[in-house]
Formats: C-alpha cells, sequence, structure tokens
C-alpha cells in the first residue's frame, strides 16, 4: 500500500486455526493488518508473531458469546490499529453427537451460542466502526445452511446464520458497506478429527473471501457458495 493510503485492519474472530488462519495470512499477504480473536491466545501468539508481530498482527482472547468480551476485542483492535475495515465472523464449534434423540443439550447450547449469537454479536460490535469506514462484513455460514441434515442441530445453526446474513445484507443495503455471506461445503481443517482429503483447503475458502473483499467499492458480492468437485 502506497505511503499516503493508510493501511487498513482486518479482524477475524475464530482465527487460531483452519479457515481463520488461512484468512489471515491471506489478509496479511494482501497489505491489511489483522487482529485475531479465539477462546485461547496459545496459537493465535504464534500466528501474530509469524505474521510479523504487533505492527502487523495482533492476538485477542475472546469468547464471542461474551457481550463484553467482544466489545474488549474491538476496544483492543483499534488501540493497536486505530480502525476496522474489515471484519470475518467466523469463529464456530461442530457437533459431538449426531441427531435430536442422541445429541447432547449441553452442546447444542454451545453450538448455538457460537455459531449464531456469537456471530450476530460480532456483527453488532463491530458496524459503528465498519460504517466509518464504509467498510466490509463477512459472515462465515456453511452449505449445511442451504440443505437439509437429519437430526442436525449444527446444520440448524447454519441455517440461521444464512438466515442472519441475508437479513444484515438487507440492513445495510445503500449504507456503502458491504456484506457477504460465505457458505463453504467441507473443508479439510481440524473442525474434523479425520482428514478430509477430498474437501476443500482452508485456503481455497481464505481466497473466495479475499476475493469478495478485493472487489471495488462499487462492487458488493453479496454471497459465496464454494464446495468441493467431488460433492
Amino acid at each position: 500500500m502506497s505511503e499516503t493510503q493508510p493501511t487498513k485492519t482486518f479482524l477475524i474472530t475464530g482465527a487460531s486455526s483452519g479457515i481463520g488462519a488461512a484468512t489471515a495470512r491471506a489478509a496479511v499477504a494482501a497489505g491489511y493488518r489483522v487482529a485475531l480473536a479465539a477462546r485461547s491466545t496459545d496459537r493465535l501468539a504464534a500466528l501474530a508473531e509469524e505474521l510479523g508481530g504487533p505492527e502487523r498482527a495482533i492476538a485477542v482472547a475472546c469468547d464471542v458469546a461474551d457481550h463484553a468480551a467482544q466489545q474488549a476485542m474491538v476496544a483492543a483492535t483499534l488501540a493497536a490499529f486505530g480502525r476496522i475495515d474489515v471484519v470475518l465472523a467466523n469463529a464456530g464449534i461442530g457437533s459431538t453427537a449426531a441427531g435430536i434423540e442422541t445429541g447432547d443439550p449441553d452442546n447444542w447450547r454451545e453450538m448455538i451460542l457460537t455459531n449464531f449469537y456469537g456471530l450476530a454479536l460480532t456483527a453488532k460490535v463491530c458496524l459503528p466502526e465498519i460504517r466509518k469506514r464504509r467498510g466490509h462484513i463477512l459472515l462465515l455460514g456453511s452449505r449445511a445452511g442451504r440443505r437439509t441434515i437429519k437430526g442436525s442441530i449444527y446444520g440448524a445453526t447454519k441455517w440461521a446464520v444464512t438466515g442472519l446474513g441475508y437479513n444484515l445484507i438487507d440492513e445495510l443495503e445503500g449504507t456503502g458497506v458491504r456484506c457477504t455471506l460465505v457458505e463453504p461445503g467441507m473443508v479439510d481443517t481440524p473442525f474434523f478429527e479425520a482428514p478430509k482429503p477430498d474437501a476443500l483447503k482452508a485456503e481455497d475458502v481464505a481466497n473466495a473471501i479475499l476475493y469478495a473483499v478485493s472487489q471495488p467499492a462499487h462492487v458488493d458480492v453479496s454471497e459465496i457458495l464454494v464446495k468441493p468437485t467431488s460433492h
């Protein structure tokens, strides 16, 4: 970026691994500073150091289900970099057991709070800064939010994210703020216990995210569905 153009800041929740970490690497390569948020900062600290240390990347401990923690995340980002231009609401967890009858209600609660409520909170706390910059907010949904998966509470949380994305896109229409709902199919990340060699790679989704973000200001990529060729 030129000396006369301030370096933009890209905030990412769920940044410690998988899609979040891949997006952080892609964002730094594209010239952004990054604020990396997750519940644990152990892996975040190593990633922040890899990406250039405190002048380029900071690690922030944040439970996205906690409104005050998300407000503190925004405050820490502004204290470090002075602005937020792009946010990826990416934090999410999976199911510990399939099916309604056999599922774990405690896991259901955590998924709902993380996968849906947490994303909504990220949008809420970041939008005042995003509006100032006419920036970009991205919600990480899933192909599971566009199809039925028998007995899947996880899938239901992603249907909720799809609805949130459509509603937020409508809310922001005409404001100059861009909003993108990103819906990947299966991705080979630590989200799964076993490797998924035929799935997407985290970098594939990061590339899709940076495609949306890199468009000219008059272009708003509202939705991206990306899936493996083999599925």
